[in-house]
């Protein structure tokens, strides 16, 4: 048995705008292979990860990310991945693309309010 299958993932909704100008490079930055980040998602227990982007009435972009944590200390394996140089890197060259919602300096953490297991 997997240590997923031994508990119920933890499951991670987030939300945060995107530059119109930047989207076509935000698309093709996830479009590449970017192993030496998506293995650093999976060493921290973080699978089904995926991004949607959606324009909403207000005329912005948004977009909406998603994963399940299968890991045991969320806290820590998000201090450990927030310390790798890979992820720095990769950050650095995402974060400007973006745009943190009101008071916000990254993702912002959506409530969830309905699952269908």
């Amino acid at each position: 048995m997997t240590k997923a299958a031994l508990h119920e993932a933890q499951r991670v909704g987030m939300v945060i705008g995107i530059k119109p100008d930047k989207i076509s490079a935000y698309e093709a930055l996830h479009a590449a292979s970017n192993a030496g980040v998506r293995d650093l998602l999976n060493k921290y227990h973080m699978h089904n990860f995926s991004i949607y982007i959606h324009q909403l009435d207000d005329g912005k972009y948004y977009l909406f990310g998603y994963y399940e944590y299968t890991g045991d200390d969320f806290k820590s394996d998000m201090a450990k991945l927030d310390a790798e140089p890979r992820n720095k890197q990769w950050l650095s060259t995402t974060d400007p693309l973006q745009t943190p919602l009101a008071g916000q300096h990254a993702w912002s953490v959506m409530q969830e309010v309905y699952h269908n297991p």
